[in-house]
């Protein structure tokens, strides 16, 4: 089986807080390539908050989720990591994890308030990493001249693509990045806009991460 064309996953390591009946929640979202790269991150929040009631986590590996964890970490049974989960796997996201901290405030939550609690949490850690669309793309070299740059950059801010860079020398030269998906239509957008102008050079594939316009 090849590579698969896209996947959801997370963009950057980030965090985010709330309180629930004077118990703090810090949780953290990060994209992990592998179940090592998963613990290695779970071990640096528990390290930061190693003073904390709970550090519970979950966390999704390989484009089939192949592999999945998650920890109640002291909680009652069901009422942390499987709420982490479920949210990640709602989402669709792979090749990341969730950790969620609490710090206990004294009052008691019950196993419906934790459930809830640990649920938001994974919610907003996925929100504050940023869910991405990683698919297959090429990066193309496309080059014109100058009488022919005004209406294909137009064009171009509209089409399926993005601008990496441009070039002004001689002639325009930029840089574009496009699923694969819509490579074949956007060449031919192109030489349809140019007059048959534009130079295109194919500059290898790469997965990118797009916005995840569905979430």
């Amino acid at each position: 089986m090849g590579a698969p064309l896209r996947y959801r996953t997370l963009r950057a390591e980030n965090s985010a807080e709330f309180i629930v009946n004077k118990s703090r929640f810090i949780v953290y979202g990060c994209p992990c390539a592998t179940e090592e790269e998963a613990l290695a991150f779970l071990s640096r929040v528990r390290m930061r908050h190693k003073d904390a009631t709970h550090n519970c986590y979950a966390y999704i590996i390989g484009a089939n989720a192949g592999v999945m964890r998650y920890s109640d970490d002291g909680e009652p049974g069901g009422t942390a990591g499987l709420p982490i989960i479920e949210v990640m796997k709602a989402r669709g996201v792979v090749d990341c994890a969730v950790v969620v901290t609490r710090y206990f405030g004294g009052v008691l939550l019950g196993a419906g308030g934790l459930t809830r609690a640990y649920a938001r949490g994974s919610k907003e850690a996925l929100d504050a990493a940023g869910v991405v669309v990683m698919e297959r793309s090429a990066r193309h070299l496309v080059e014109v001249d100058y009488s022919t740059w005004q209406r294909l950059e137009h064009f171009l801010r509209s089409a399926p693509c993005l601008i990496e860079g441009t070039e002004f020398t001689d002639r325009v030269l930029c840089t574009l990045t496009v699923r694969c998906a819509d490579e074949a239509r956007l060449l031919q957008e192109i030489a349809r806009v140019s007059d048959g102008k534009a130079e295109t050079l194919a500059d290898g594939e790469l997965y990118y991460p797009w916005p995840d316009e569905g979430a």
